[in-house]
């Protein structure tokens, strides 16, 4: 919904959680009310105080869209392989993109319904937390959670920062929908809407920490003087296969240490999407290398080895490629005979690409080659597989007429379990894994199905 109208949303027990940002005046004169308590409380110690960061980065649960800022879509939990249906539930609305799970077990989706566009639901036991509305495009909009289980959200022209009982801290307007919202490695929030615009920002108040990057390049006023903003939500159709009408349709993948991210870009005219690399470096956001290699655009977010030195991502003509991740130079190619959807998973090394078209399967980087370490053509891919530690990795196929999770031993492909989704239909938007073992699917109807580990 648009400012002016006050938004709220409700718990089970029906009290009243405000999801939109008090105007400008009244946050400015509560925050100096704040700051002066806070003056009078350290004059009152006579010492000073010290302020902890919340840890923010992959540690346990999935805080990101991919776990961790390097799309790896693994996670160090060691997974179960001997899991039991826990509950399941309707969220209302379709799901676009995976559920986010917080430190603590808190889930989160975005959706499109009625009256609210993100949910909270407690891993035990399924019962929601919280419901905000929210602008329509939130179903499309990236989000991260931190080690408190602050939430960060893209909607229609803008990111909004939640706490964890829903309750607004911060709201921020950008140029379009804040697809991509990533940790910096000095614990900022980077952001990268569909339209290109790119930030960095505070996550205790939302201010830019660096001037705005725009990767289509900035409108030349001077030129077009009457040149019309674009609506926010221009092309979002386009970015779940990552078509022209989308100009970035992915989640960016972070190197967390030298501050250097990557995204895709596919700009207007041009017959394919570019792969652009850029840094963050605490004063600016610049562009280091761009390489035209993405046929028919990419719907496949980067993902960055362990190392940081090799980038993997997958175009519209179905090849999956190393690229080198200092100069963009492709290091290999591999056909797979479908399109990757989604991203790669990868951990020690083993790439497991995702999807709705193609079977499962896994490759090893030789380096100048891949190598195919296993297939599984019998078991066809609907939605996006992960792995964890332990060589224990999880993925949804459509087996007789329903939708099965898998669970398969990553080193060999074997199936070591399975468990059907019951009513499920369709595809899944993702597979995250919880702090504790907890496995959530997604689907694209909008369903969630919570599976807990149980007795190896």
């Amino acid at each position: 919904m648009r400012s002016g109208r006050r938004q709220t949303g409700r718990d089970e027990q029906g009290s009243r959680t405000s999801d939109r940002l008090a105007p400008a005046w009244l946050r400015s004169g509560t925050r100096a009310l704040a700051l002066a308590a806070v003056g009078v409380l350290a004059l009152s110690a006579c010492g000073s105080t010290t302020v902890d960061d919340i840890k923010v980065g992959a540690g346990k649960g999935w805080p990101l869209a991919f776990h961790d800022a390097r799309n790896s879509a693994t996670s160090p939990v060691t997974g179960s392989r001997a899991l039991t249906l826990s509950w399941s539930r309707p969220v209302g609305g379709p799901l676009a993109a995976p559920a986010l799970v917080g430190p603590e077990g808190q889930i989160v989706v975005t959706t499109r319904t009625p009256s609210c566009a993100i949910f909270s639901f407690l891993m035990p036991t399924g019962r929601k937390r919280f419901c905000n509305p929210m602008g329509i495009s939130a179903i499309a909009g990236g989000m991260a959670v931190d080690g408190t289980t602050n939430i960060y959200v893209g909607d229609d022209g803008g990111v909004t920062s939640l706490n964890a009982l829903g309750q607004p801290r911060w709201r921020t307007p950008q140029a379009g929908v804040p697809i991509s919202v990533q940790f910096t490695g000095d614990s900022k929030v980077l952001t990268v809407t569909q339209l290109g615009q790119v930030d960095v920002l505070s996550r205790q108040t939302g201010n830019r920490e660096v001037s705005t990057f725009q990767l289509l390049g900035d409108p030349d006023y001077l030129k077009f003087p009457d040149l019309p903003r674009p609506p926010d939500f221009t092309g979002l159709d386009d970015c779940s296969t990552g078509g022209p009408q989308c100009p970035v349709a992915n989640v960016s993948a972070v190197d967390e240490k030298s501050g250097r991210f990557y995204a895709t870009v596919w700009r207007p005219g041009q017959g394919s999407a570019d792969l652009v690399a850029l840094t963050y470096d605490g004063r600016e956001i610049r562009k280091d290398w761009t390489a035209t290699m993405l046929a028919g655009g990419s719907a496949t977010s980067p993902t960055l080895s362990g190392d940081g030195s090799t980038l993997y991502v997958g175009d519209n003509d179905n090849h999956l490629m190393a690229v080198d991740a200092s100069n963009g130079k492709t290091k290999w190619v591999q056909e797979l005979g479908f399109p990757i959807r989604g991203s790669v998973s990868v951990a020690d090394g083993l790439l497991i690409p995702a999807g709705d078209d193609g079977h499962l399967m896994a490759l090893r980087d030789k380096g100048d080659a891949p190598e195919i370490v296993w297939e599984r053509k019998d078991l066809a891919l609907r939605g996006r597989p992960v792995q964890t530690a332990g060589g224990t990795g999880y993925t949804v196929a459509p087996i007789g007429d329903n939708l099965t999770l898998v669970t398969f031993d990553t080193h060999s492909g074997a199936t070591v379990d399975s468990h059907e989704l019951p009513g499920a239909e369709g595809t899944t938007v993702g597979t995250t894994i919880g702090a504790n073992g907890e496995i959530v699917v997604a689907t694209r109807i909008g369903e969630l199905f919570v599976f807990k580990p149980g007795k190896q």
